[in-house]
């Protein structure tokens, strides 16, 4: 069992990003090779808190202290529009990847929306990027679309993925 398996047994937990967590999530974006949005365009997505919904995963240890060193372990930025829910950027520390940390960052945005009564949701992902395509797949979405040379270095096609959110209202 590696040292981030046994860390993730403890209590994780899933939090509002504040601008406490930039510098974390921006290294985590820029270590999982997503799309760049840097510091500035997380920073005004928290401005816009009504129609954003941006989150990140922490592990407490024993004590109930937030784990020592890096905090966040992952993050999801999601922005409501009219009644649908865009995720923009879901991502996770390489050591802390299939422990179910984004699995349990999408069902918590996912249930968010459907409590602002959200009724589909969308994202894009890198084509070549079967990991994440089956991790969507499990909560639901669904390929419905496809973004010739969208993502950029490198230069690839992006899949539009969708699911049907029922309301929780």
């Amino acid at each position: 069992m590696t040292s981030a398996s046994r860390e993730a047994q403890r209590e994780l937990y899933i939090s509002r990003m504040t601008e406490h967590d930039l510098l974390e999530v921006v290294e985590i974006e820029e270590t999982c090779g997503l799309s760049r949005w840097g510091w500035e365009a997380y920073h005004s997505e928290l401005a816009h808190e009504r129609n954003s919904i941006m989150l990140v995963a922490r592990v407490r240890d024993g004590r109930g202290d937030t784990s020592s060193g890096q905090k966040v372990k992952g993050f999801i930025a999601s922005r409501l529009v009219a009644d649908e829910l865009h995720i923009n950027n879901v991502a996770v520390r390489r050591p802390y990847r299939r422990l179910g940390i984004a699995k349990m960052l999408l069902e918590t945005v996912l249930n968010e929306a459907a409590g602002k009564r959200a009724r589909a949701a969308f994202l894009e992902v890198r084509a070549g990027n079967a990991p994440a395509q089956a991790l969507y797949e499990s909560c639901g979405f669904k390929v419905t679309g496809r973004r010739a040379s969208y993502y950029t270095q490198p230069l690839e096609d992006a899949l539009v993925m969708s699911l049907a959110i029922r309301s929780s209202a």
